[in-house]
């Protein structure tokens, strides 16, 4: 006998799951002046961060700190950048806070992984751009660097945490037209833009061009995932329901699997709703990925 099938409303949840990786990630703590300036710093920071496929890291703001909050009472944000290997996270984070943050008026960073297994040097490698006349200052044990700027010191930490993450949850809805399923896209990445220890790291916590490992062209590691575009309908073989004519996924990075999964459950929610006909996600047989969120299991 076939079981029923699971629904939020009238939106069906695929039986299936998402396929997500262990990958590294470090939590740094940005303060500025006021939000202009932190909203300056984030967009640099956080851009070209949305896949490891071609980018360095993937880079989202996590949260916000109000000021009574922060570790120099300004305003301030945490950020999570997530690599394939702490060697990679090494060279990644000194370039990005160097040229993104550390050339941002009034900011200062922090680590926000103190009691993390492994470290990377932050502001240890920044320094030099001081040229000699960097000062250091060790409080409570931690060292921090003062590196002379045109607007007074720049203040980082020598350092900064390194934890094991999980990378790649993600939910794929279907919805009949492209302005359904983007509303349904965008309320379901709003809903856990807030929600501590994950980031939806593509653009607006959205991606369309989801994509499968390999490609007819052999030096591409990933290549478009065509049995979710509508437009390739009747000439490969499709995964799109009876009358779906738009696809969105959306990737979620966490510092552990239960924050995975508690944003995936958000996400199902979020999104179900009028013209989005079905939510399932994106796996490769679970071949590749150690944690494996089957969404039935995550609705229960």
């Amino acid at each position: 006998m076939q079981a029923a099938a699971m629904k939020i409303g009238s939106t069906e949840i695929l039986d299936t799951f998402a396929e997500a990786f262990r990958m590294r990630y470090t939590r740094l703590v940005i303060s500025a002046i006021d939000d202009y300036w932190l909203d300056a710093a984030l967009n640099e920071l956080c851009g070209y961060g949305s896949s490891v496929i071609a980018c360095d890291a993937e880079v989202g703001v996590d949260q916000r700190i109000p000021a009574s909050e922060s570790p120099d009472g300004r305003p301030a944000a945490v950020v999570l950048a997530f690599g394939f290997s702490t060697e990679a996270l090494s060279k990644a984070i000194p370039n990005r806070v160097g040229q993104c943050v550390m050339t941002c008026p009034t900011t200062a960073v922090f680590n926000g992984l103190e009691e993390a297994e492994e470290t990377i040097p932050l502001g240890k490698h920044l320094r030099y751009f001081g040229d000699g006349l960097q000062k250091s200052k060790v409080i409570s044990g931690t060292r921090y660097w003062r590196i002379p700027v045109m607007d007074g010191e720049f203040l980082v930490e020598e350092n900064v945490g390194i934890g094991k993450g999980v990378a790649g949850g993600n939910i794929i809805l279907q919805g009949t037209d492209q302005i359904t399923a983007l509303n349904a896209a965008r309320r379901a990445s709003e809903a856990i833009r807030d929600m501590p220890g994950v980031i939806a790291p593509f653009p607006g916590g959205v991606v369309r061009s989801g994509s499968k490992v390999g490609s007819r062209y052999k030096k591409l590691v990933a290549s478009i995932n065509e049995a979710f575009c509508p437009t390739l309908r009747g000439r490969v073989e499709t995964k799109l329901v009876d009358r779906a004519n738009a696809c969105y996924e959306i990737v979620v990075n966490g510092i552990d699997e239960e924050a995975v999964a508690s944003a995936m459950k958000v996400l199902l929610n979020e999104a179900a709703g009028d013209g989005v006909l079905a939510i399932g996600a994106g796996n490769y047989g679970g071949k590749l990925g150690k944690f494996h969120f089957k969404l039935h299991e995550l609705l229960k």
